[in-house]
């Protein structure tokens, strides 16, 4: 219940009623399941943070997930994904370190040094990195992809609720902090040095694209 209440009035379905932000961070998942199909919660993700930037919602993407071992990289599968929706690669930056949802929501902070952002998932995993992030005091909205209605699906939400108890404990009882930090990471025109004309003006950051 405080998980689902840290979220109340920071979570969207539609890509249009997000308000403009900077930055989004994707949270990772498996491209494909163990029996080499596609997943579709990584799907569902993807052609949803698309609809975010060709919305003029968000300037550029954080992709965030696990690299924990030689050929599973999650942030470079969604970096693919998201060049074959459309989006502009230079727009993109990847976080290899996200290997658990509170290693991505404090690293979008403290190490790609935003303080402010919409994150993209499936709504039960929104809500959790809602909470993380307005326990460590980031101004976060989030944009919720579709959910999987699935016996797979099913299990993700067994295992959602242990994950939201760990999440509960991580942050009121252990002040649990990201695996690694590191050096900071400037993304999109700051990582250029051109940091003008990027403000708001009516919620779009970008030029819409209507294709």
């Amino acid at each position: 219940m405080v998980i689902r209440l840290a979220s109340k009035g920071r979570r969207f379905t539609d890509p249009d009623s997000v308000p403009g932000h900077r930055t989004a961070l994707v949270l990772g998942c498996a491209r494909t399941l163990s029996n080499g199909r596609p997943n579709q919660y990584f799907l569902h993700r993807i052609r949803t943070a698309a609809a975010l930037y060709r919305a003029g919602r968000v300037y550029c993407l954080i992709l965030s997930g696990d690299n924990h071992r030689v050929g599973y990289d999650e942030a470079t599968d969604m970096r693919d994904a998201l060049v074959d929706e459309g989006v502009p690669a230079d727009r993109i930056s990847r976080d290899f370190a996200g290997f658990r949802t509170l290693d991505s929501v404090i690293r979008a902070r403290e190490v790609f040094c935003q303080e402010k952002f919409v994150i993209v998932s499936q709504r039960f995993h929104n809500e959790r990195a809602l909470f993380i992030a307005r326990a460590h005091g980031i101004d976060a909205v989030a944009l919720d992809a579709p959910d999987v209605a699935t016996l797979g699906g099913l299990k993700t939400r067994v295992r959602e609720a242990f994950a939201r108890t760990k999440a509960v404990a991580d942050v009121w009882l252990f002040g649990t902090e990201p695996r690694f930090l590191g050096p900071k990471v400037m993304i999109g025109d700051l990582a250029n040095g051109r940091s003008q004309g990027l403000g708001i003006s009516g919620g779009v950051l970008h030029q819409p694209d209507n294709r």
